[in-house]
């Protein structure tokens, strides 16, 4: 098969019309043409340098479906949320179902599974488990080294699993939100070569300074791109993009092209943007993926112009794979393998004893993953503490799937809720069932959907209720994943008319409970400062 289009040679920095010719899935001759500016561009396809698959709600092969119509090949897959599910076995299901469709699938080690020991995990792998897993010639990196005190202050138990991977020869990413000066130093002497949770220019020029490779990150709840991008112009060799986190209806839209598109629209140049889209993760990661040149697999996009990068159709290893805004790849049969095991809540588990009407409230912020610790002021009803809907403070709740325990409550300010409640089985990282809402009968009603269906999103409003299940882990769905991107637009679209003014509400809430990031979380046992690392009080003392 011969292909008549502009090569972007992005190694070269030029543009000139090609005849490409492919043969066995490879890229077997390209002869340069007389210049011909009516034809498509053809250039490398586009590489997610850091996505969390489950976070689309999509088993790894129906989120290749979507992908590919967006141009992407790859991505660098962390298969860290169904490892704290269901441990090893969770990381093979997502290799083995990612096998079953032509797309590039390049999954890491989880570091750290559970993320720390002040929340309840379904697995753990420990450092037998990841000298198992890294000895595998389809485990490329260790995945985000999470516990950055541990590497920072040389933890035995996180230097032995950063030595083994050292042992293999593979890259070790890193994970350490706003992490400056000599800390940072510390950390990325450790091993981590990476960062993808960098929220300020400052940090992310320190933190290139200090070696690593910088992830930009855009996903459905963090969005770093506009801090972030005028690295690139300094810094082209040392800067990625990734989406972390991206919920099923965003996927639907867009993937790291709209990075591409975003950054060229700003001025950047269009090689250093590509270089960084495309290539910057085949060489950091050292990834058996095409970049267009004779004796490369044929992976490659064909774009309308290099400005929107409208994609014409995707081809991975010589097969078109997406054109015309059409995904090509045919579905497949996916199994489901879960772990929940929780009875059904009662009203009253959801109540506080109240000692005061001063308390400790996680500030959740549109856009970004740090919860700033603010002082707000609840109701108290009968003895017991109450969401404050004039002032925007709601009853929060973690509660373990994994066993029978009493749930944790606290309070959370701008989720907007006038009505109801909404609850999600995706709650990183352990990804116990998280619920936000104005009173306990609807926390308690949201959360008993989703033990009823062992996993998925819910929301409640007086008689409506929405869920979409999710029995992969509780965190995926095995459907068609553009018919999962219908229901999840569905119930984002109730969540929103119960009042909530977040961009992406369920996002927003899986996050929560993510005590890595500072500053103040809930997991299942209790309310955590993520600045200490330590549980604290609900009730400030009188």
């Amino acid at each position: 098969m011969t292909i008549q289009a502009q090569l972007v040679d992005i190694h070269h920095r030029q543009i000139r019309s090609v005849n490409l010719t492919i043969k066995d899935g490879q890229i077997s001759k390209i002869e340069e043409t007389a210049p011909d500016s009516s034809l498509p561009y053809l250039m490398p396809g586009f590489i997610d340098a850091h996505v969390h698959v489950e976070s689309s709600m999509l088993v790894p092969s129906e989120f290749a479906r979507l992908a590919v119509v967006h141009g992407t090949v790859a991505t660098i897959s962390d298969p860290h949320e169904i490892a704290n599910v269901c441990g090893i076995e969770g990381v093979d299901y997502m290799i083995a179902n990612g096998k079953q469709v032509p797309f590039h699938f390049f999954f890491g080690a989880p570091s750290c599974v559970p993320a720390t020991p002040f929340e309840t995990a379904g697995a753990e792998i420990d450092v037998q488990g990841i000298e198992e897993l890294m000895s595998r010639p389809e485990i490329l990196y260790l995945a985000e080294m999470m516990n950055w005190p541990g590497a920072v202050n040389r933890d035995p138990i996180v230097m032995e699993k950063i030595e083994i991977s050292k042992k293999y020869g593979k890259p070790i990413d890193g994970h350490a939100p706003g992490l400056m000066g000599d800390q940072a130093e510390k950390y990325v002497s450790a091993g981590p070569s990476t960062d993808h949770e960098c929220f300020t220019y400052e940090e992310g020029l320190g933190k290139i300074k200090l070696g690593m490779k910088i992830a930009i990150r855009e996903g459905s709840a963090a969005k770093n791109f506009e801090a972030l991008i005028d690295l690139i112009d300094e810094y082209p060799e040392m800067i990625m993009f990734c989406s972390d986190d991206k919920h099923p209806d965003n996927l639907a839209i867009s993937h790291i092209n709209e990075l591409a598109a975003r950054a060229v629209a700003k001025g950047k140049d269009l090689f250093d943007v590509l270089k960084a889209a495309c290539l910057n993760p085949i060489e950091h990661y050292s990834l058996n993926v095409g970049q267009v040149r004779a004796g490369d697999p044929a992976d490659f996009i064909l774009v309308k112009d290099l400005k929107k990068f409208e994609v014409l159709a995707t081809y991975i290893k010589g097969q078109k794979v997406a054109e015309s805004g059409k995904t090509l790849i045919p579905r497949v049969n996916n199994e489901v393998i879960n772990n929940f095991n929780t009875s059904l809540k009662k009203l009253e588990d959801f109540r506080i004893p109240a000692s005061g009407t001063k308390v400790r409230v996680i500030e959740a912020l549109d856009g970004q993953l740090i919860t700033p610790e603010i002082k707000g002021e609840i109701l108290i009803r009968d003895g017991f503490g109450e969401s404050n809907l004039e002032k925007d403070i709601l009853k929060i709740t973690v509660v373990n799937r994994y066993e029978d325990a009493p749930p944790a409550v606290a309070f959370i300010k701008n989720f907007g809720l006038k009505t109801g409640a909404i609850a999600s089985s995706v709650g990183h990282d352990s990804h116990n069932i998280i619920a936000v809402g104005i009173d306990d009968a609807s926390i308690c009603r949201a959360v008993n959907l989703l033990i009823e269906a062992k996993g998925g999103v819910s929301a409640v409003s007086g008689k409506k209720e929405e869920i979409l299940p999710l029995p992969v882990g509780g965190i995926m769905s095995p459907e068609d994943g553009y018919q999962v991107a219908e229901a999840y637009t569905r119930i984002d679209r109730m969540a929103k008319e119960m009042g909530s003014s977040l961009n992406s509400p369920f996002m927003t809430l899986s996050f929560m409970a993510l005590l890595v990031i500072p500053d103040l979380k809930l997991s299942d046992k209790g309310l955590f400062d993520g600045r200490k690392f330590e549980f604290c009080d609900l009730f400030y003392d009188l």
